[in-house]
């Protein structure tokens, strides 16, 4: 069922959003060749615990999986599309692409938000990857006001990607946001206008397109949460919660 957010709720959504702002520009300030993803991760803990919030991540279970989530960012690196899981052993190198993934909840409201970052200097391909992909989600939420369709959203996001020569991660999708992490309705990267769930004020959800370089297709391994792409190519990731206003969006979740 698709929730309809209060004045209150709103307010909490946006300071969990902002927390969730704040962990991935501090991730832009962190990272760096040599480091590896769990002082990242322990970096955003602390800073959403400084703040009176918990990690959305941390400890998240899901029916399919038999072990819940360790991380409080979920950290992708190269070809691992999403739920990358942070260790001391995962150190960043001159030239990779890593996307970061957390949520923090205040009062019992989320916010969730996404970015994909180079490491050092990389490659002109990466970096083409990086550039589509956030003007995808771009494209994306310049298609949410009241009155347009998940569909409108969908093919705003894929009119980017595909003509672009990247595929799509179709197996994954956006989705609506709120007292919990993830709600109704289920937002994809693709789509035709016009069909789909109409958009209503105070209704609140993510975009998140997550593209490859390569073949779409994706397979999971053998920790049960990190999605990697099946030939190998490299993926990126941006995601923000956004709020359905009277005459547009709002980002809960202001990164950039």
């Amino acid at each position: 069922m698709i929730t309809y957010k209060s004045d209150r709720d709103i307010v909490k959504m946006r300071r969990a959003g902002k927390i969730v702002a704040d962990i991935l520009k501090l991730m832009r300030d962190m990272i760096r060749p040599g480091i590896d993803t769990l002082t990242l991760d322990e970096a955003a803990e602390q800073l959403i615990l400084r703040e009176g919030a918990k990690p959305a991540f941390k400890n998240y279970k899901v029916s399919w999986v038999s072990v819940p989530f360790p991380g409080t960012l979920c950290v992708s690196i190269n070809n691992e599309v999403v739920h990358g899981i942070p260790t001391r052993e995962r150190i960043l190198v001159e030239g990779d692409i890593v996307s970061i993934d957390t949520g923090a909840s205040v009062d019992g409201f989320f916010g969730d938000a996404a970015c994909t970052y180079a490491v050092g200097s990389i490659s002109e391909s990466r970096q083409q990857l990086l550039d589509i992909t956030l003007e995808s989600l771009h494209k994306g939420m310049q298609a949410v006001r009241p009155g347009s369709t998940l569909g409108d959203i969908g093919n705003a996001v894929e009119s980017v990607v595909i003509p672009a020569g990247f595929g799509l991660v179709r197996d994954y999708a956006g989705h609506g946001i709120g007292r919990r992490l993830h709600e109704a309705p289920q937002v994809p990267n693709y789509g035709t206008p016009g069909t789909g769930v109409t958009l209503k004020e105070r209704m609140t959800f993510c975009i998140e397109p997550m593209v490859m370089s390569g073949a779409e297709e994706v397979k999971t391994l053998s920790d049960q949460w990190t999605v990697v792409t099946a030939d190998g190519s490299d993926a990126a990731h941006f995601e923000n919660s956004l709020l359905v206003t009277e005459d547009g969006v709002e980002i809960l979740t202001p990164w950039e």
